[in-house]
């Protein structure tokens, strides 16, 4: 690199210009966020059918509850993203998330097919496991290549492809809908296309450029597992770790069992779930590139301001449920809000505090924790969903309000201030003040 290339690079890194080749990686990564929202939201949109046709129960081993429990929603991912993120910083972002959509592929396509609850839960475990082994790789690939004033943008950006996903698969399911269970395999159909293009595209990306350097001066072999369990690591851990869980756990009912509630509990049918969720997915799409992306990377008073209009938002969107009846008029404004709420205060902050906290041989490690513990509370608590529901929808929404105070709180209040800065500053002044 000549010496004006050089000023260029740096002059980019100062003002978080995104080049083309980021963006075009940033696209490729997030479609983990794509494949991962999308396969979540298509179980629950085809949760009911599925249950009729394969005779299902609500509770059980073999019930809904269990399905939705070990799924990409919760355990499944929980597992993939403890194994991927490690592996991923021990071998390279590169050898996992170039391969795991194969897996991905093959587990969708047994879901698709499925003619016995066997077919359906062993596809669905192992979808959960590929995407869970994916994110933290991918989310760690974007982070790495950012520039330090874009690196919110482009989590962001992956976020985008989270909401994405979601929708056009409850577009298609709305589309089928006249098909019943019939349309809900065409959308998984769909699933397993997008993800066998995706690894081919993928084949062409190169390996992060810090975790080889990274690597290449033996860093590996300083950070160990136990490293993430002291001082300012395990702090950081313990802060995204907790205002995730907390937030998974609305988002993650929200996602999955918003379709199967307002047909079970009789707001309306399948066409009118689907259309309610994907709105909600519409409003977040919006809400992210039209406020997050632009302004998360200006300075740490505009990140906690974010945070602060976005959980507020969300909370009231569930405490609507305590005072007013589960209809259409209710819902949609829950929808609303959740949307913009969730945007600000959400998923795409999780990403970009992951990715920013955490050196870069313990960066897929501690974001695979994090995400594989909230998956698997939220797997137990999909596992009572169902049961909760069937009493009315007071239950749910008095705990999912609770769950988002404690995180809207805990992300408030602890929030650090690492906004603009590179992943070399940011780790500095962690070591001066450990």
């Amino acid at each position: 690199m000549t010496m004006h290339q050089a000023s260029q690079a740096s002059s980019a890194e100062a003002e978080g210009t995104v080049s083309r080749q980021q963006w075009k990686w940033s696209v490729l990564a997030g479609m983990a966020s794509y494949l991962d929202a999308g396969s979540i939201v298509a179980l629950g949109a085809g949760l009911a059918l599925f249950q009729d046709e394969l005779g299902l129960s609500d509770s059980g081993v073999t019930g809904v509850g269990a399905l939705a429990a070990i799924g990409p929603n919760a355990i499944g991912a929980a597992v993939g993203a403890f194994i991927g993120g490690r592996l991923g910083d021990k071998l390279g972002r590169k050898r996992i998330y170039q391969w795991d959509l194969l897996i991905y592929a093959a587990a969708i396509l047994c879901i698709a097919l499925a003619v016995n609850p066997a077919m359906l839960f062993i596809g669905t475990f192992v979808v959960g496991v590929a995407v869970g082994a994916d994110v933290p790789t991918s989310l760690a690939l974007v982070g790495e290549f950012s520039p330090a004033r874009a690196r919110g943008k482009l989590l962001g950006f992956t976020q985008v492809a989270w909401n994405i996903g979601p929708m056009i698969v409850l577009l298609l399911a709305l589309a089928l809908s006249p098909l019943d269970l019939l349309g809900i395999r065409i959308v998984f159909l769909h699933l397993f296309v997008v993800a066998l293009i995706t690894w081919a595209l993928r084949r062409g990306m190169t390996e992060s450029a810090v975790w080889k350097a990274a690597a290449s001066k033996g860093a590996a072999a300083t950070a160990g597992v136990r490293e993430l369990f002291r001082g300012p690591h395990l702090k950081a851990l313990l802060w995204t770790g907790s205002f995730y869980l907390f937030w998974n756990l609305a988002a993650g009912t929200a996602g999955l069992f918003t379709p199967y509630m307002v047909k079970n509990l009789g707001a309306g049918g399948q066409g009118t779930s689907v259309a309610l969720s994907c709105a909600g997915f519409g409003v977040g799409i919006a809400a992210t590139v039209l406020v997050f992306m632009p302004l998360t990377d200006r300075d740490h008073r505009t990140r906690r301001m974010l945070w602060a209009v976005g959980a507020v938002m969300q909370i009231i969107a569930y405490a609507l449920f305590l005072w007013f009846p589960f209809t259409v008029p209710t819902i949609l404004l829950n929808t609303f809000l959740f949307g913009v709420g969730a945007s600000l205060a959400g998923e795409a902050v999780y990403k970009t505090f992951s990715q920013e906290l955490f050196p870069t041989m313990l960066r897929g490690t501690a974001q695979g924790f994090t995400f594989g513990a909230a998956r698997t509370c939220l797997g137990i608590w999909s596992y009572f969903v169902p049961h909760l529901a069937d009493t009315g929808i007071t239950a749910i929404a008095a705990l999912l309000t609770a769950f988002l105070v404690i995180s809207g709180g805990l992300g408030y209040f602890f929030m650090p201030d690492t906004a603009g800065k590179s992943l070399d500053r940011i780790e500095a002044e962690r070591r001066a003040a450990a």
